[in-house]
């Protein structure tokens, strides 16, 4: 078994982090490679994902399972690639720091079974951190950037005239400046 666990701190009250936390196809968009995300119904899903590992691609699929819902600060999941000799599962924990920052930690474990297990795991231990860590930085830019983009619209002027008070430049200048903000660079500028 080889298992992982990184932990964010995330510029959210933990009510926003709980919208994304339970949001299944949420997490799905997340994962590398995603085809598909199959919601069974609000504890199971069937993910598709393209995977590899060099020249080595092919298509997965996992049976994600979430066994227990305790939000807005707790989830336990297991999952089980179908066809291949992997399970595992995971957990979700989150804790508010303050009115707008929350702290989250995401655990995942893997288990081969069979005679390939120990091939599974030697392929696994090294990419199943990173894998995590990345994973878990975008969830958290996933939910920071939603909160930028609603902090900007909520600051937007309300139009009771039919004409908008800030006009169309002050619409694409905010846009401009979030996409800048988010990429690092002006917007419309090309690599």
């Amino acid at each position: 078994m080889i298992d992982t666990e990184q932990t964010i701190s995330i510029a959210a009250p933990i009510e926003r982090v709980w919208q994304y936390a339970r949001d299944i196809p949420g997490w799905a968009k997340l994962m590398p490679g995603l085809q598909d995300c199959d919601v069974i119904d609000e504890d199971r899903s069937r993910w598709t994902l393209k995977v590899g590992a060099g020249a080595l691609v092919r298509t997965v699929r996992v049976a994600v399972t979430v066994d227990r819902w305790a939000g807005p600060d707790e989830v336990d999941f297991t999952y089980v690639l179908e066809g291949d000799p992997v399970k595992g599962g995971g957990t979700y924990r989150a804790g508010r720091v303050g009115a707008s920052q929350t702290e989250v930690a995401l655990a995942v474990r893997v288990e081969g079974t069979g005679p390939m297990a120990p091939m599974w795991e030697a392929m696994g231990r090294p990419l199943l951190p990173k894998f995590a860590h990345s994973f878990a930085e975008q969830f958290k830019a996933e939910i920071e950037q939603a909160g930028e983009v609603s902090a900007t619209v909520s600051r937007e002027p309300e139009v009771t005239t039919g004409k908008p008070v800030a006009g169309r430049k002050g619409v694409i200048g905010r846009l401009r400046a979030f996409f800048r903000k988010l990429f690092g660079r002006s917007a419309g500028t090309a690599r």
